[in-house]
């Protein structure tokens, strides 16, 4: 395709989550689109990186910070930003939150979620101190 271009937008924090079958897979989807309303940052598609849109990778490029949630240790989503060479300043996975994975379950918890964007937010506050 030619002309590719992402229409997400960019800036400062751009978020990329899993969106997996699993329940944390979804987890992990619910938390970047809830940090994206609460302004936290800009979700980005991630299939869209992978599908290797040139607008989208360059909106990860063009980012002060990439967030990463991924939702278990296949770790998908990271390997998915390695082969564009985007590397997360922010990495989240999900399973090691001590939240269980259950395949063929996509249901969780409000409680699950804000776990994991307490976590998120967490990580982005020390990263800051260190800058």
């Amino acid at each position: 395709m030619s002309g590719e271009r992402c229409l997400c937008g960019g800036g400062d924090v751009v978020i990329y989550s899993c969106s997996g079958a699993a329940n944390v897979g979804q987890i992990a989807n619910q938390a970047a689109v809830e940090l994206t309303q609460e302004g936290v940052g800009t979700m980005n598609c991630a299939v869209g990186i992978g599908a290797l849109v040139s607008g989208m990778i360059a909106t990860g490029r063009g980012s002060r910070r990439i967030v990463a949630i991924d939702g278990c240790p296949l770790k998908c989503l990271k390997k998915v930003l390695e082969k564009v060479q985007l590397e997360p300043s922010d990495y989240i996975l999900v399973t090691d939150l001590g939240i269980e994975k259950t395949i063929g379950s996509r249901s969780f918890t409000r409680e699950q979620v804000v776990k994991v964007k307490d976590e998120v937010v967490k990580s982005i506050k020390l990263e800051a101190q260190r800058i």
